[in-house]
C-alpha cells in the first residue's frame, strides 16, 4: 500500500547498514585490539575485546535479509514452522541507499514518505559489548557518530534525521558528546534501554546523577529516542539456559518467553518515571522505537498500583506522568486498536524499521494495521506527533 496520503508521512524508525569504516574511520588507532573485524572460517566477524560476537551474524552487512521477510514470524504466522533462514530466503545485497544518506532520498519518495528518523545498525552491539571500558565505549561511539554526520547528516534536507548515539557512562564524556551534538544539529538523540552501565554494577538513568545529561537535552528542546538493543537483560537468558550470548535470530521459545525486550524498556521507562526525570523536567520528551507497545499495558497497569501503594513518594500520578512524557513506536504486529484504548493518539508514532526484515516490506504497508483509527488519528501517528517532536514543540 504505497499510495499517497492527504498528509507528509514521517517515518519514526528508519535503518541505514553501517560500512566497515562507520566506526573505525576515526576510532582512535589504540583500541585496534578491542574492537575489530577478524576473519573466521573465510567471513568476517566482529571481536570485542578478543572475543568473537555472533549477536549479528553478519557485522559487515555485505548480505542481509530482505524488508519484510520476518514479519510472518513477528505475527505469529509462522504455520509452516519455518526457522529463520528459512523465512529470509535469499539474502540481497544492500544497495548504496541503504548505506548512505545522499542516495536515501530517492527511497523516501519512492515510498512516500517525507521524512525518516534513520538508526544505525551496529551500535546494539556497542555500550553492551565494550562497557568494561567507559573511555572505549564514548570513543566508540563519537566514531560512529563522526561518521553518521559526515555520511548523512542530522537533519539532511529535513528529510533524514539521522540519530546518535550516547552513552551516560561518564557523565563528562556524555554531555560533551551532546554539546558536539547540538552544534552538528541533531535533533534527537538515543540511549540504549538499560541501566547505565558502571564497573559496580547498574543505574538508573533517572537518577539525580544523570540531571546534567537531561537538564541540557531539556534546554535544547531535542528529545530522547530509547531504541532497542542489546540491553544487557541476556543475563536473564543466561540465568535460564547457560547460553554464552543471545542470538537474536535463534529461535528459542524460553526465550521468547522471557520478552527482554519489553522487559528492557518497560523497565527504564519505569526508572526514569519513578526515579523522578519527568518531574524535575516536565518539558522532557521520550520516545521509545522498535520495542513495540506490548508492555504498555502491564507497565500502565503496574504504575497505578505501585502508586495506590505509595503515593506519597510520587511528586505527580506516574500514569498521567506516562502519558505526557513518553511517545511508543508499535510494532507492525502489535494490536493497535488496544494500543489506542490505551494510549492518547498524540502520543502514539508510526515507525517501519524499513530496511530490516522484521518491519513491513514498504513502509505504507502499515496502513493495514490502523484500521481502527479515522483519518485525523491516521495523520496524527503517521505524521504531525513526530513532526511536532523534532520541530521541538512540546504539547
Amino acid at each position: 500500500m504505497t499510495a499517497a496520503l492527504p498528509f507528509p508521512v514521517y517515518d519514526a524508525d528508519n535503518h541505514f547498514y553501517e560500512p566497515e569504516d562507520a566506526i573505525f574511520r576515526h576510532l582512535p588507532r589504540k583500541w585496534a585490539n578491542d574492537f575489530k573485524f577478524v576473519e573466521v572460517n573465510g567471513r568476517k566477524r566482529l571481536a570485542i575485546n578478543n572475543r568473537i560476537s555472533d549477536y549479528i551474524p553478519n557485522p559487515t552487512f555485505e548480505r542481509v535479509a530482505a524488508p519484510g521477510t520476518h514479519v510472518k514470524y513477528y505475527k505469529a504466522e509462522n504455520t509452516e514452522g519455518l526457522s529463520m533462514r528459512e523465512l529470509t530466503g535469499k539474502p540481497v545485497t544492500p544497495p548504496r541507499a541503504w548505506r548512505y544518506g545522499k542516495d536515501r532520498i530517492a527511497v523516501l519518495d519512492e515510498h512516500n514518505v517525507h521524512a525518516a528518523m534513520m538508526f544505525p545498525t551496529l551500535f546494539s552491539v556497542i555500550e553492551h559489548g565494550l562497557s568494561y571500558n567507559h573511555e572505549l565505549v564514548h570513543d566508540a561511539l563519537h566514531a560512529l557518530n563522526m561518521w553518521v554526520a559526515e555520511e548523512w547528516g542530522f537533519a539532511y534536507q529535513d528529510r533524514i534525521y539521522a540519530v546518535p548515539v550516547i552513552s551516560l557512562a561518564d557523565m563528562d564524556r556524555a554531555v560533551q558528546e551532546l554539546d558536539w551534538l547540538l552544534k552538528q544539529g541533531a535533533r534527537t538523540v538515543n540511549l540504549r534501554p538499560s541501566p547505565v552501565p558502571g564497573y559496580r554494577g547498574g543505574r538508573s538513568p533517572g537518577l539525580k546523577d544523570f540531571d546534567r545529561f537531561w537538564a541540557r537535552v531539556n534546554e535544547a528542546r531535542i528529545f530522547v529516542s530509547i531504541h532497542a538493543s542489546n540491553s544487557d537483560y541476556d543475563q536473564l537468558i543466561t540465568m535460564w539456559t547457560g547460553g554464552a550470548e543471545w542470538l537474536p535470530f535463534e529461535s528459542n521459545p524460553l526465550v521468547n518467553c522471557l520478552r527482554i525486550i519489553e522487559r528492557a524498556i518497560s523497565d527504564t521507562i519505569a526508572a526514569l518515571i519513578c526515579d523522578g526525570v519527568f518531574d524535575r523536567f516536565p518539558d522532557l520528551r521520550v520516545v521509545s522505537v522498535e520495542n513495540g507497545a506490548k508492555w504498555v499495558g502491564p507497565l500502565i497497569d503496574t504504575l497505578e498500583y505501585v502508586y495506590g501503594q505509595m503515593p506519597q513518594k510520587f511528586k505527580a500520578d506516574p500514569v498521567e506522568t506516562f502519558h505526557r512524557n513518553v511517545f511508543v513506536t508499535p510494532f507492525v504486529e502489535d494490536n493497535w486498536a488496544e494500543v489506542g484504548a490505551r494510549m492518547q493518539t498524540n502520543r502514539i508514532l508510526f515507525g517501519s524499521d524499513f530496511p530490516h526484515p522484521e518491519g513491513a516490506e514498504h513502509p505504507l504497508d502499515f496502513l493495514q494495521e490502523l484500521t481502527s483509527f479515522d483519518m485525523a488519528q491516521k495523520e496524527r501517528i503517521m505524521s504531525s506527533n513526530l513532526k511536532g517532536l523534532l520541530e521541538g514543540k512540546r504539547d
